[in-house]
């Protein structure tokens, strides 16, 4: 396994960038360019029969997208890492890397709205089948497997239900029959949780969550625990079905990614803040935190997670209609799709993320028509307090009409 060579905090500062090769610039550089010139055509060939390094053109890659690559790698505990539009040509990518036709892929029990609509897709296309099931033990997990599984998907925590998969035993069982492990660590970000380091192959996140931190790219990031085979990746998946980050997205990754660590520390101080809220209010039903004393895998959370994130979910009474009510009412907290921006925000997973989903499926993910999912932001507690408190007194007439 990679040891870092520094500690991550330092790491998303300085990591993969040396501004005496650029200039002497402090910030690293935008190469906003398509492609790269040569020397001459002796150069051009060699580059690309790979006799020699240099750029050839960005979509095989670019400097600034190299540094965050680099940066990622390192504090993921990886050989390497590649940058993607978007989380779901992450997700993607590593999927169609380990696959062909008649595979299975084994999921855990909850997943990503798009990432089962994908897994569907690849069902209906190619045969690539895959079942969702709650990995609890390894006899469990050992009895969900078929002789055409080629590898084990897992997200933990499991979007929006806050389950958490034990991947010391997702890892273990895959070692005995020669199974790839990978884990969305989107929810987490490395700061919280790294699973490469607990024995995964490969780590993926939405860079457009956490790791930017600022609402403003769509992003993926996939990082593998070896360095040829991710190389591999690139000039085969990513270089042929081409969904890159673009050099501008990479940049503001870099720049959001400095703060990770300083803006994760204020994203889990004011969940527990708004957690102990929530946990008073009469019209919560269920509450899902990670790191909640009474959540079933806390224990298990608790040894693979450095603290419990910044993501709330929970149910109130009644259900969709109240639910609705609820958010309709909230100001402050804005009603949108996403986690981990400085700004708190609020979703219903069952008509959003996760609507692809069918509803026994959903059911069976413990998606109910009352939960909501919170991303708890950077903001003053008291002031997300007081806007979570008046969307509680809003719906309680409907819950009375009800």
């Amino acid at each position: 396994m990679k040891k870092p060579e520094i500690n991550m905090e330092t790491a998303v500062i300085h990591k993969g960038y040396k501004s005496s090769l650029h200039h002497d610039s402090l910030a690293t550089p935008l190469y906003q360019t398509s492609t790269f010139a040569f020397e001459s055509a002796e150069e051009g060939e060699n580059r690309f029969a790979g006799n020699c390094e240099g750029n050839i053109y960005s979509r095989l890659g670019n400097p600034t997208v190299r540094v965050l690559e680099e940066r990622m790698a390192e504090i993921e505990y990886g050989e390497g890492a590649l940058a993607f539009g978007s989380g779901m040509a992450a997700v993607s990518a590593v999927l169609i890397h380990l696959t062909k036709a008649g595979d299975h892929v084994l999921c855990s029990r909850g997943i990503y709205g798009c990432t089962f609509g994908l897994l569907e897709m690849m069902e209906e296309k190619y045969g690539i089948t895959h079942n969702l099931v709650s990995m609890t033990t390894e006899q469990e997990i050992e009895q969900a497997l078929r002789p055409e599984t080629v590898c084990i998907y897992v997200e933990t925590p499991i979007n929006p239900t806050m389950e958490i998969v034990n991947l010391e035993a997702v890892v273990s069982v895959a070692k005995k029959h020669g199974l790839r492990v990978v884990v969305d660590n989107t929810f987490s970000s490395p700061y919280l949780q790294n699973p490469i380091q607990l024995g995964a192959d490969f780590v993926l996140h939405s860079a457009t969550k956490y790791l930017n931190g600022h609402g403003d790219v769509v992003g993926g990031i996939l990082v593998g625990k070896d360095g040829a085979e991710m190389q591999k990746l690139r000039m085969t998946v990513q270089k042929d079905v081409g969904g890159i980050m673009s050099p501008f997205d990479a940049w503001l990754l870099l720049r959001g990614l400095k703060t990770l660590h300083v803006r994760m520390d204020r994203h889990i101080s004011n969940a527990k803040t708004v957690l102990a809220f929530l946990k008073q209010e009469p019209l919560v039903k269920k509450i899902y935190y990670p790191f909640d004393e009474n959540h079933p895998q806390v224990e298990i959370a608790k040894r693979q997670m450095r603290d419990g994130g910044g993501l709330i979910s929970f149910e109130i009474e009644g259900g969709k209609k109240e639910a609705q009510a609820f958010m309709n009412a909230l100001s402050l907290v804005k009603i949108a799709v996403s986690l981990g921006d400085a700004e708190t925000l609020i979703q219903h997973p069952a008509s959003m993320t996760h609507a692809v989903v069918p509803e026994p499926s959903r059911e069976a993910m413990g998606i109910t028509e009352s939960l909501m999912r919170l991303s708890v932001g950077l903001e003053h507690t008291d002031d997300l307090i007081s806007d979570l408190t008046k969307a509680f007194e809003a719906v309680k007439p409907k819950l009375q009409e009800a």
